[in-house]
C-alpha cells in the first residue's frame, strides 16, 4: 500500500513592538505583548482549535487508519502556555491518540544550522526535551526550521542520532527524480530523507481558493484521482505545508475544513492509499538513492532557497551582528538575556527585511508588522543595540564606555550606506509603480496593510469617520484596525457603538469613500 503522509508546521513568532532609537539603553522590553496575543488569539480560535478538533474526530471516525505528524515551534508552545493554553491542551489529546507523531526543530525556529553547530545543537535539544514533556514522545524524525537543508546540516542531524529529516523536493536537486520514494544523506546515508511533493502540498496550502487556477474548486475527488495518477512504484506522497493554512490562510469560507473531513474517507474509497507517519514510512521503506544537496535548500518561495531570509544587505548585517554575539551570550548568567537571545533568533525579524516583494509578495506580508523592509532592519538594529549593551555589561567586558556603546548603536542602523539606500529605494520606486497601476483604492484593502501602514492612516482618520466607515465592514477589516488604536481612540470608539446605529447605508459609503481618498493620497505619494 502506498503512503500519505501529512506534516503540519505550527509556528508563531514574538514580534517586536516598536523599539525607537531612544529606547536604546533605557527600556529592555523589545517584544509586542498586545499584538502577539491578538495574533495568537485570532489564530487559535480560526486555526488551531478548530482543525485540532477535525483532526480529533477523524482519528476517532478511522482509528488507527489515520495519522499525522506536526512540528510546533518552541516559541509557538511559549505562546500557547501564556495565551492560549487551551490550544496546548488540544495538542495534548491529539498526542494521546497514539496516531499523531510529534517532530522536533530549533526551538526559537531559527537560522542558526547556518552559523553555529553548538547553538543549533542546544536549541535541538531544548526542544526535543519540551515536545517529551508535554506530549510524551521523544522525537526521532527532524525537521529544520523552513526545510532548510543541505549536505553539512543532514551531517550534523545525523551526529544528534536523527535517523529521518524532511526536507523539500526541490526540482533543480532532483532532476528528472521524484519526491515520492524515500532517500538519504549523500555523506551519511544512515539518514533517511523525506521529501516535500511540492506540487500537490501547494494544491492545497496555496491554490486551493485560488479561482483563477485551472484545478479550482479542489474536491476530494479530484484530488484523490491526482493521487491515483501518481507512477505505480512510487511509495509516498509527503504533503507538507503551514497548520496555519486551514483556517487563517486558506478562510473556512473557502470549504477547506470540509474538504480535510472529507479526504480520508475518499482516500479509503477510491484509492490504494493509507496515512503514515514519518517514523513508520523510516522503519518500513528503503532508501533509492543518496541526494546530493550542496547548497542550501528551503520550501520558501519559487527560488526554494535562503533569499527570503539571508542575502540582501540588510539581512546580512542584521544576522551577522546578531551571531557575533554567540560566544560572549554563552557567559551570560542573567536568565532574561538567554531568553531574549533566543527569541532574537527567530527567522521571521529576518523575513521582515526581505525585499522580494513582488514575486512573492502575499506570502511576505502575512502578520507583518512593518511597512518596509526598512523598517524592519531599523526597529531589529534598535533592539539589537540595546541588547549589545546588556550583554557587554553582564559578562563585564571592558570594552567600551556607555557613550562609546552608544555611539557603535548609532552606527549598527547606519552602517548599511549606500548599497542598502540604493535596494531600499529601488524597492520603494517598485512598490509605488506597482500601486499606481490600481486606479483606485478599496476599503477592504485595509486589511493586507501592515501595522504600521495602518498606524499611518489612522493618525490622518478622525475617530469619528473611522468607527463611521467601519460599521458592518468585513471582520478582517476591525481586526486590522482596531487593535492599532491608541488608548483614547479605543475609548472614544466604543462610545461611538450606540449612536451609530442611526447611520444610514449612504452615510457610510461617503465615509469610506474619503478614506479610500486618503489611502491614495498616503500611499501614492
Amino acid at each position: 500500500m502506498k503512503s500519505i503522509c501529512f506534516y503540519f508546521q505550527v509556528h508563531q513568532p514574538y514580534r517586536l513592538r516598536n523599539y525607537r532609537f531612544f529606547d536604546i539603553a533605557e527600556k529592555h522590553d523589545y517584544f509586542d505583548d498586545y499584538n502577539n496575543s491578538f495574533i495568537m488569539r485570532k489564530v487559535a480560535e480560526k486555526s488551531y482549535l478548530p482543525m485540532n478538533r477535525l483532526l480529533l474526530d477523524l482519528i476517532n471516525e478511522y482509528g488507527s487508519a489515520f495519522k499525522v505528524s506536526f512540528s510546533i515551534s518552541g516559541t509557538a508552545i511559549d505562546q500557547f502556555e501564556q495565551y492560549a493554553p487551551e490550544v496546548l491542551d488540544s495538542f495534548k489529546l491529539l498526542a494521546e491518540s497514539g496516531n499523531v507523531e510529534f517532530l522536533t526543530e530549533t526551538y526559537a525556529h531559527s537560522l542558526s544550522a547556518l552559523t553555529s553547530k553548538t547553538e543549533f545543537q542546544r536549541q535541538v535539544k531544548m526542544h526535543s526535551d519540551k515536545i517529551e514533556m508535554y506530549f510524551g514522545q521523544k522525537p526521532t524524525t527532524f525537521r529544520n526550521t523552513e526545510l532548510i537543508y543541505d549536505d553539512k546540516i543532514g551531517e550534523a542531524v545525523a551526529d544528534m542520532g536523527f535517523d529521518l529529516m524532511l526536507t523539500e523536493g526541490a526540482k533543480h536537486v532532483l532532476g528528472w527524480r521524484s519526491p515520492n520514494f524515500m532517500y538519504a544523506n549523500a555523506q551519511r546515508p544512515e539518514l533517511k530523507l523525506l521529501l516535500k511533493n511540492f506540487r500537490l502540498s501547494d494544491d492545497i496550502a496555496f491554490r486551493f481558493s485560488q479561482q483563477s487556477w485551472s484545478g479550482w474548486p479542489l474536491t476530494t475527488e479530484k484530488f484523490v484521482d491526482w493521487l491515483n495518477n501518481t507512477a505505480e512504484n512510487e511509495e509516498v506522497i509527503n504533503l507538507f505545508m503551514d497548520y496555519e493554512t486551514f483556517g487563517e490562510h486558506q478562510w473556512a469560507e473557502t470549504g477547506i475544513f470540509d474538504f480535510m473531513r472529507a479526504l480520508p474517507g475518499r482516500v479509503f474509497s477510491h484509492s490504494d492509499f493509507g496515512f503514515a507517519t514519518p517514523a513508520e514510512l523510516a522503519g518500513k521503506l528503503q532508501t533509492v538513492s543518496p541526494i546530493h544537496v550542496p547548497n542550501t535548500i528551503s520550501w520558501a518561495d519559487e527560488e526554494r532557497d535562503l533569499t527570503a531570509w539571508l542575502g540582501n544587505d540588510l539581512q546580512d548585517e542584521a544576522f551577522g551582528k546578531l551571531y557575533a554575539l554567540k560566544e560572549k551570550v554563552q557567559h551570560c548568567d542573567d536568565p532574561q538575556i538567554q531568553k531574549d537571545w533566543l527569541y532574537l533568533q527567530t527567522s521571521d525579524h529576518f523575513y521582515y527585511m526581505c525585499t522580494k516583494w513582488f514575486s512573492d509578495g502575499d506570502v511576505h506580508k502575512y502578520f507583518n508588522p512593518y511597512g518596509t523592509p526598512y523598517d524592519a532592519f531599523v526597529n531589529y538594529m534598535n533592539v539589537l543595540s540595546d541588547f549589545i549593551i546588556r550583554v557587554n555589561e553582564n559578562t563585564k567586558l571592558e570594552e567600551n564606555s556607555f557613550s562609546e556603546l552608544k555611539d557603535t548603536a548609532t552606527e549598527l542602523v547606519d552602517k548599511t550606506g549606500d548599497a542598502v539606500k540604493k535596494t531600499i529605494k529601488k524597492t520603494n520606486k517598485k512598490l509605488r509603480k506597482t500601486l499606481n497601476k490600481t486606479k483606485s483604492v478599496s476599503f477592504d484593502e485595509i486589511k493586507d496593510l501592515s501595522n504600521t501602514a495602518v498606524k499611518k492612516l489612522l493618525r490622518e482618520i478622525d475617530i469619528e469617520e473611522m468607527a463611521a466607515a467601519l460599521k458592518d465592514a468585513e471582520k478582517e477589516v476591525a481586526e486590522k484596525i482596531i487593535p492599532n488604536l491608541g488608548v483614547r481612540a479605543k475609548k472614544k470608539y466604543d462610545e461611538l457603538q450606540s449612536e451609530l446605529k442611526k447611520i444610514n447605508k449612504r452615510e457610510i459609503a461617503r465615509y469610506r469613500k474619503n478614506i479610500e481618498n486618503k489611502l491614495s493620497d498616503l500611499f501614492r505619494k
